[in-house]
């Protein structure tokens, strides 16, 4: 495998004789054990990247460095969210399920920031009651709401605002958050901040302790992020002046970019929080400000490049275009109910046999699933093995981020596995939905 490709898998996945493997166990083995299509998740890479983001959380920021909310959308369940606890990072969840998961994975309320623009006054009671350590706040309705469930609850809840920076990031239409026209966040730019900053500051139950941004998904330059940072401390300068006080806090969320397709690179925490420390130290210190305690919540970038999907190859049909030209159409078991991004986005992955050596002419190929809707396609363009046949395993890098949390039973078709992978063994931590669960909520 080529060090370019290596990206794009997780630390212990290796090519042995055309075959892959994860932590020495072969995807032929991992087939006939668990069927596919299967998430595969390797749990050392997953922990390692997780306690990167953390070192150098605390490297770039140093006392000042806050926490790193492991972003649970990209993907939770029970043991994933042990893993966050074990780890004594915090998790960043956006519903009272995610809320449930993180609690029953046993992470501690104090380390749970509660997010989503759209709480429902029964999550809202349900954080405030569980203790968590912060509910972000998105529009002036939820300030009134978690100040009431906070006021009959008998407690202080601390809060943070979620902002809008007016930022253009370069990311897919669907994924960008930070720039005027969204639903998220109170805008700097029109006074809608300010105002929920007053509005927050009427209600003794609310304890305000800082700012929240975030710009967007899949984002490999570090600018946009430095320009948050500074558009933040700006209204952190504001707030000082007025009333003679620091906030303490800023969450500048995530969005780091990972690779899918052989070429592309990853933002590496180094880098990034390199930059923002010293962008965040300048803008503080041009504004006389202490630099606040600085939290960031990498999802995609923790949990994407750890796990893999393995399918297997149904049929293959060659289509002859109006152009002359044909296109091979290899179907596998899953796709539109397992990995929504293609359709959603226009994303774009790889794949590879993963079972065998093939020294076959690639030729132009499009990799569906087995859904009847004519999107439902995961590689829309790759020059792949003329000789792939029904009944050959093919695995699609990087698939840990919004996989399976956005997997679906279109089609009534049960929503795949999650296997862990350590030291040689694999173990199902999410097992496959049957046809008995697909049928339990009929009445």
């Amino acid at each position: 495998m080529s060090k370019s490709m290596q990206t794009l898998w997780s630390k212990n996945v290796s090519i042995s004789k055309g075959e892959l493997h994860c932590s020495g166990i072969s995807a032929s083995a991992l087939a006939s054990e668990f069927k596919t299509p299967t998430f595969f998740l390797d749990e050392d890479d997953f922990r390692s990247r997780a306690q990167t983001w953390n070192i150098e959380l605390s490297k770039a920021f140093g006392p000042q460095a806050g926490r790193v909310y492991y972003a649970a959308k990209a993907f939770i369940c029970v043991e994933v969210a042990r893993w966050i606890a074990d780890l004594g990072i915090g998790i960043d969840v956006c519903t009272g399920g995610e809320l449930a998961v993180a609690l029953k994975g046993g992470v501690k309320a104090e380390n749970i920031e509660v997010h989503g623009n759209n709480k429902s006054i029964e999550e809202i009671e349900q954080a405030v009651a569980a203790g968590v350590g912060a509910i972000v706040m998105d529009s002036l309705f939820e300030i009134e709401r978690v100040a009431a469930a906070a006021n009959s609850a008998g407690k202080v809840q601390r809060v943070l605002l979620r902002l809008t920076p007016g930022i253009e990031a370069h990311t897919h239409e669907s994924i960008a958050t930070a720039h005027e026209d969204v639903k998220f966040g109170f805008s700097i730019a029109s006074g809608a901040a300010w105002q929920a900053i007053m509005e927050t500051k009427k209600h003794a139950s609310l304890e305000l302790r800082g700012f929240h941004s975030h710009i967007g998904s899949q984002i490999f330059e570090t600018e946009p992020f430095a320009i948050a940072a500074e558009r933040l401390i700006e209204l952190l300068a504001k707030y000082n002046e007025e009333f003679d006080q620091q906030l303490p806090e800023l969450d500048l969320g995530g969005g780091y970019g990972i690779a899918y397709v052989d070429g592309e690179t990853e933002i590496h925490a180094a880098d990034v929080l390199g930059e923002l420390a010293n962008q965040v130290k300048q803008v503080c210190a041009k504004y006389s400000l202490d630099v606040p305690n600085i939290s960031i919540e990498p999802g995609r970038a923790i949990v994407g490049p750890s796990m893999f999907t393995l399918y297997t190859v149904g049929t293959t049909k060659v289509v002859t275009l109006e152009n002359g030209a044909s296109r091979n159409y290899v179907s596998v078991d899953g796709v539109m109910s397992d990995n929504l991004r293609t359709s959603l986005y226009g994303a774009e992955y790889t794949a590879i046999i993963a079972n065998r050596e093939s020294t076959a002419k690639k030729i132009a190929t499009r990799i569906v699933g087995k859904h009847c809707e004519t999107g439902d396609i995961v590689i829309k363009d790759i020059d792949f093995a003329s000789d792939v046949t029904p009944g050959d395993l093919l695995a699609t890098p990087a698939t840990g981020a919004y996989g399976r949390s956005m997997a679906t039973n279109y089609n009534h078709i049960s929503r795949p596995p999650v296997v862990a992978i350590k030291d040689g063994k694999a173990r199902v931590i999410l097992r496959r939905e049957s046809i008995e669960d697909l049928l339990r909520l009929d009445i």
